[in-house]
């Protein structure tokens, strides 16, 4: 989909794999890597590393399932084995991780209950735990069948891959306030058509409680539960101003209506005489109804429209299946991840970096793409993603795999955010490169050199799979060079031979089986950065070194290989 423009990418097959080839073209460029990898219940999870092996074939060579597959030994899964697998599993795949993320760079890893105590050791041995940021705990439901407790909590560890870089680069996470907007304009409403300042504020807090209630306003408005007389500004006047300890400044308030001195807290005032006058005179001081009261601190709701975001958070899982089934016309991925939810996070961690890399190498159904692109189209930014997943099968008629499902959410989707985009949505990419782990683009070599005579030569088969097509190859080549594989391609042709020209010529590729000598000069005018060519598509040697020497002459700077 857009595959020579978008600078998206899904790539199919094992992540372990993808990892190690991503390394040296994405190395230290990747602002947030969110994850939610298998949460080890019990069933068998699906990467065939070389030291994993299924259950089945566990239990019967440790002799636990006699050979009508009985099961011996009661328990297995207390012995630590399966931990130590998953575990195995994650240790290989966050190392490599790590060293793609940036040096402000920040891991979020989805958990459950059943691993997340070892999830959390591995990541402090992996990130350090000095570079520990929190442990967010997810309330997506409740289970009234539970016998004891309800534990409807997932959770995301947040790790930075340096902290300290984050503090001294000053970064501080906020969010906007959800319903901010929606409660300054009703406070407003409600205080144009009051009967009285009693009857809008009884009406304003009516109208926090039922949108808290619905989940479209948070504590971070709610707690702004007072009108200022006069104004009818939305205030809290909850405010701490006792010094925090002992040993405050201590000096006499009077009270503006008894003018009597107010009850002086134990530990001190929080601030200078001076300032506390300041702050009386601003009408940002609350007292009580007399000087009995210790008075509290006044803020306002349109003071400030960001917030911190907590640890803790509520959120239905139910309606990331329902928003999958809402677009893809029915449940084929069961237990999505919650796009919405995903794209708060985003934002949070990437500070209003509209240009930075998301990578997901446990994509599932592409929900990590899906809030990318939601991201995008809410603000026009031009954040891109990296997603993984392996091609594990699925039971559906339309759908082969896990990654193919992934596959048509992200088109679809990619659909429906242009369309909420409006007038950004020209500039939005809702593109992606859908690409394949593979072997590699050589041939098997069958014999050696020393088994190979002078007159055998020219029986020699070439260099390459005859199964490869040009883009195989170029893809190899960036990987080879190092260059990120999103860059913008063109395909254009010489002489009857296809060329992709990359970036603008910092590279240009040509694979033909057979390159002429004309093709080559207009390659070199161009003056490319790099080029590259098959090795086998030169005649001979003389024909090679012809094509060098032209580069030589015509744009020494190029860089020229053959594969």
């Amino acid at each position: 989909m857009d595959f020579d423009t978008t600078k998206n990418l899904f790539i199919e097959g094992d992540n372990l794999d993808a990892l190690k080839l991503l390394q040296e073209s994405y190395l230290g460029k990747v602002k947030l890597i969110y994850i939610d990898p298998p949460y080890n219940t019990g069933n068998d999870f699906v990467y065939d590393d070389d030291f994993a092996e299924s259950n089945a074939d566990y239990l019967a060579r440790s002799g636990q399932r006699s050979e009508a597959g009985d099961r011996l030994v009661a328990n297995t899964e207390a012995n630590g084995r399966f931990h130590s697998d998953w575990l195995s599993m994650m240790y290989s795949r966050l190392k490599l991780a790590r060293s793609l993320l940036a040096d402000d760079g920040v891991i979020i890893a989805a958990i459950g209950d059943d691993e997340h105590a070892n999830l959390r050791l591995l990541l402090d041995q992996v990130f350090g735990a000095e570079n520990f940021i929190s442990n967010v705990v997810w309330q997506g439901g409740r289970k009234n069948d539970s016998r004891y407790v309800s534990n409807g909590a997932d959770y995301m560890l947040v790790y930075a891959k340096n902290e300290m870089q984050l503090s001294e680069r000053g970064v501080r996470w906020r969010e906007p306030k959800l319903g901010l907007d929606t409660g300054l304009a009703k406070a407003a409403s409600i205080w144009a058509t009051r009967q009285s300042d009693d009857d809008a504020a009884v009406q304003w807090k009516a109208w926090l409680k039922s949108k808290k209630t619905a989940g479209e306003i948070t504590d971070s408005v709610a707690r702004y539960d007072q009108l200022q007389p006069g104004t009818g500004r939305p205030m809290n006047t909850y405010g701490n101003i006792t010094w925090p300890g002992r040993g405050g400044p201590t000096y006499q308030v009077l009270h503006p209506t008894t003018r009597k001195p107010v009850s002086l807290p134990k530990t001190g005032w929080r601030f200078q005489k001076e300032e506390m006058d300041r702050r009386i005179t601003a009408g940002q001081i609350w007292f009580g109804s007399d000087e009995t009261a210790i008075p509290r601190g006044i803020s306002f709701l349109d003071e400030t429209s960001e917030q911190v975001a907590i640890s803790v958070f509520e959120q239905d899982r139910k309606a990331a299946s329902t928003d999958m089934r809402n677009l893809m016309g029915e449940i084929v991925f069961e237990n999505p991840k919650d796009r919405r939810v995903l794209a708060r996070w985003l934002r949070l961690i990437s500070s209003g970096a509209k240009d930075a890399i998301f990578v997901d190498f446990f994509a599932g159904s592409g929900s990590t793409g899906h809030a990318v692109m939601d991201l995008n189209a809410a603000d026009g930014g031009h954040r891109q993603y990296i997603l993984v997943q392996l091609d594990e099968m699925v039971d559906h008629p339309d759908y082969a795999n896990i990654a193919s499902i992934a596959r048509e959410r992200l088109r679809r989707a990619g659909v429906k955010a242009k369309q909420s985009a409006g007038l950004l949505g020209d500039d939005l990419d809702v593109g992606f490169r859908s690409l394949h782990v593979d072997s590699s683009n050589k041939a098997d070599v069958l014999r050696t050199p020393d088994d190979t005579g002078q007159p055998g030569l020219g029986a020699l088969g070439a260099s390459i799979k005859p199964d490869r097509s040009a883009e195989d190859l170029l893809f190899q080549v960036f990987l080879d060079w190092g260059l990120e594989l999103s860059l913008p391609i063109v395909r254009e042709y010489m002489d009857d031979s296809e060329v992709l020209s990359v970036h603008d010529d910092a590279l240009i590729a040509c694979f033909a089986k057979s390159v002429t000598h004309e093709v080559v000069r207009e390659i070199a005018a161009r003056g490319p950065l790099r080029a590259v060519f098959r090795d086998d598509a030169f005649e001979s040697d003389a024909a090679r070194i012809n094509a060098e020497q032209v580069f030589r002459e015509v744009s020494p700077a190029t860089e020229v290989r053959t594969i």
